[in-house]
């Protein structure tokens, strides 16, 4: 203990100013590193780590002290992490198995093409979920989709916008997703209660877009078309040929629905759907034992299904898309990312650069509903300032975790709004990756289809009005010695 008072009695508390200048930088290298030369964003989250560390330095910390503060972020988050990893095996199984191709191919035949707007929405919805990737469902559904909508004459940024709002509901909704699993590590809470906790902003967001879609169907004057369009038939035939669908498929949703429910713990249950996929694709698929290690590590492949007489050249592009994903392998990139940033968080904590810059932030904001609309705001800035659905999450989340300890606010109050006003804003943004992607596969301009994405900026909406009114707010008790108002009230 005495060795350490030294070091103490040296650290100087960073100024408001010198608290915002490691979250400037670090801003600033994402901004010029991801949107305009094209960098990766770990890259430039290390490079941001170590201008904060020299930085830390200046306050006076140690290495020994900033190491420390990494290595408790990180721990804190592990389980979580484990559980993030562990998502990319689920999709790899569940793709040997059967079950994503059997239900994409019973969403596929519900398309109606007299309703393509409001069906585009519940298609891309419905796939997203069970598939956990808005680029994949748009990618493969939703230019199947944007392609009967230029059939039938219906208005294509209508059915784009559509496409996209459904993407992004799995994405937020699914437990196969990144983002769904990112939120609760960053914020602190449980997967299925994060996604239980959706449910209060997301369901109302998607009834009322889903309305909004019924009548604009109303309003388009579509051509007789009874078939749907050719690649859609394409991708029908490959599945049915491919793989052999069963009701024994619907197990491996079964098991994590039942752990859900029952509040098993996510990992077990995830591990445990992996073995049960495992098993029905070397019963059912009849695939060998090397082919479900590799789907279940490095992801699943079209190329496995030669196996099963089908030659690599008559794969639709389009199946390509859907099917080659997942594997352990695959959640790389995001557990990476959140490594970096969380090195970088844990420095800027550690140096007390967090403790300043949040209490100038909500200096005035003393209610719950001032607290959501703050991070809802920090979440858009962040999106707009780097286009990236990770560090939407994750910066804000950071920022912002201790507040909602301290207000007395569950962890997946935070875990919620930041995906209600992070990920989903990301694919209306022209210059981030995920609205180019959007706009270059289905053929319209990001802003074209962005006024017509009503779920990804509904739920930011209906996340504020949580807020203001406590409906759907789970409280606990306040850390800090701080109190929790009874009554939400404004700002």
């Amino acid at each position: 203990m005495p060795e350490t008072a030294p070091a103490e009695a040296s650290r100087r508390r960073p100024t408001f100013l010198q608290a915002l200048t490691p979250v400037v930088v670090m801003i600033a290298l994402l901004v010029t590193g991801t949107v305009w030369l094209d960098l990766d964003p770990v890259i430039l989250l290390i490079v941001a780590g170590a201008f904060a560390g020299a930085f830390a330095l200046r306050l006076g910390l140690s290495w020994e002290q900033m190491l420390a503060g990494i290595c408790r972020k990180i721990d804190s988050t592990m389980p979580a992490l484990l559980i993030l990893i562990s998502i990319g095996m689920l999709t790899g199984t569940w793709m040997v198995s059967g079950t994503i191709p059997m239900m994409v191919d019973l969403g596929l035949r519900a398309i109606a093409p007299h309703w393509i707007i409001p069906v585009s929405f519940l298609i891309t919805a419905v796939v997203s979920t069970l598939t956990g990737t808005s680029w994949g469902s748009v990618g493969t559904v939703g230019v199947a989709l944007i392609s009967v909508a230029g059939g039938l004459g219906a208005s294509l940024p209508m059915t784009a916008g559509a496409i996209v709002a459904g993407a992004y509901f799995g994405d937020k909704m699914s437990p196969l997703s990144d983002t769904t699993n990112l939120a609760p590590v960053v914020a602190g809470a449980n997967l299925f209660a994060h996604i239980r906790h959706l449910l209060y902003t997301t369901v109302p967001a998607a009834v009322l877009s889903l309305v909004i879609y019924f009548f604009l169907g109303l309003t388009q004057h579509t051509n007789s078309v009874q078939e749907p369009g050719r690649q859609t038939q394409e991708l029908l035939a490959y599945l049915d040929k491919a793989f052999t669908f069963s009701p024994l498929l619907l197990l491996p949703p079964l098991v994590v629905l039942a752990g859900a429910v029952l509040r098993k713990p996510p990992l077990p249950t995830i591990i445990l759907s992996s073995m049960v996929a495992a098993v029905l694709g070397g019963v059912v698929q009849g695939f060998s034992l090397s082919d479900l290690s590799t789907a279940a590590s490095d992801g699943f492949s079209v190329d496995m299904l030669t196996a099963h007489g089908g030659a690599p050249q008559s794969v639709p592009a389009a199946a390509r898309t859907l099917l080659n994903r997942g594997g352990l392998a695959s959640m790389t990139s995001v557990v990476l990312i959140g490594l970096a940033g969380f090195a970088f968080a844990g420095i800027i904590t550690e140096a007390g650069c967090m403790d300043v810059l949040m209490t100038r932030l909500l200096r005035r904001v003393r209610r719950t509903g001032g607290i959501v609309l703050a991070t809802v705001g920090s979440s858009v800035g962040v999106a707009l300032a780097t286009g990236t659905s990770y560090l939407t999450i994750l910066i804000p989340g950071e920022g912002f975790k201790q507040v909602y300890a301290d207000h007395g606010l569950e962890p997946k109050n935070l875990s919620r709004t930041l995906e209600d006003s992070g990920t989903v804003m990301v694919p209306l943004i022209p210059w981030s990756e995920a609205g180019m992607y959007m706009s270059t596969a289905l053929g319209v301009t990001t802003l074209s289809y962005a006024p017509y994405a009503f779920l990804c900026y509904l739920g930011a909406v209906f996340a504020v009005i949580c807020g203001y009114t406590g409906i759907g707010i789970t409280r606990s008790r306040p850390t800090q010695g701080k109190s929790t108002p009874a009554e939400p009230a404004s700002s």
